[in-house]
């Protein structure tokens, strides 16, 4: 049986103190970044390994991203995370990881070329949104369920500028696409437009066919 959860009895009165450390993420994470040639963010599973699948073709996409001129900005983990990077850096590209201190599954991986540690979810994540060009999500657990749906939240109710979503692994995500289409929009939770804003990809070729420089890049 699962142990109940266990809520604070009052407010910690340290609380409001607590703003000055979000300032302090906040401006460490804006200055990094507003340097950085057009970020793709890749988002997946922390546990693939090298020889797995999934490990080998975010590897390849990030080598082919770095050839074309992206920057790979991940969480600075293992799995897909370090799969990515490695390939961006190794091929001379600019890898940036937004670290985030857990208890488990989160040491840095060695293929990056700056490294923002953040101790705050809500922190890491607005410069997720703020400074990436597109979100590639790679098969992955909660925490990748969870940066994708925030990423759909935020363009479909225009609290961002649009950009590309991309669902890499057709074979993976189309049992939640239909989910979606099939149950979500059937029941009128969400328009059938609305799928538009997620994009299936099974190479990294037809990832980078989503992607944009910005101008000037």
């Amino acid at each position: 049986m699962p142990e109940p959860f266990r809520l604070p009895t009052q407010p910690d009165a340290r609380d409001p103190w607590r703003v000055f450390r979000f300032m302090d993420e906040f401006v460490v994470g804006f200055e990094a970044l507003a340097s950085v040639p057009a970020p793709v963010a890749v988002f997946g599973s922390s546990r693939a390994r090298a020889g797995d699948g999934v490990y080998e073709l975010a590897e390849r996409m990030g080598r082919l991203l770095a050839q074309q001129g992206f920057s790979v900005l991940t969480g600075g983990g293992p799995g897909v995370m370090e799969a990515a990077s490695k390939g961006a850096l190794e091929a001379g590209g600019l890898t940036v990881g937004l670290n985030i201190d857990l208890p488990s599954e989160q040491a840095p991986n060695p293929y990056l070329s700056k490294l923002i540690n953040s101790r705050y979810f809500f922190v890491r994540k607005v410069l997720f949104v703020k400074y990436s060009v597109g979100f590639v999500i790679a098969p992955g657990g909660f925490g990748t369920l969870d940066e994708l749906f925030e990423a759909v939240t935020l363009v479909q109710t225009r609290r961002t500028p649009p950009f590309p979503i991309i669902l890499l692994g057709v074979a993976y995500w189309r049992g939640l696409v239909d989910w979606l289409r099939d149950t979500v929009a059937a029941h009128g939770a969400i328009r059938a437009d609305e799928l538009t804003l997620l994009r299936l990809a099974d190479t990294p070729e037809e990832v980078v066919a989503h992607l944009s420089l910005p101008d000037g890049s």
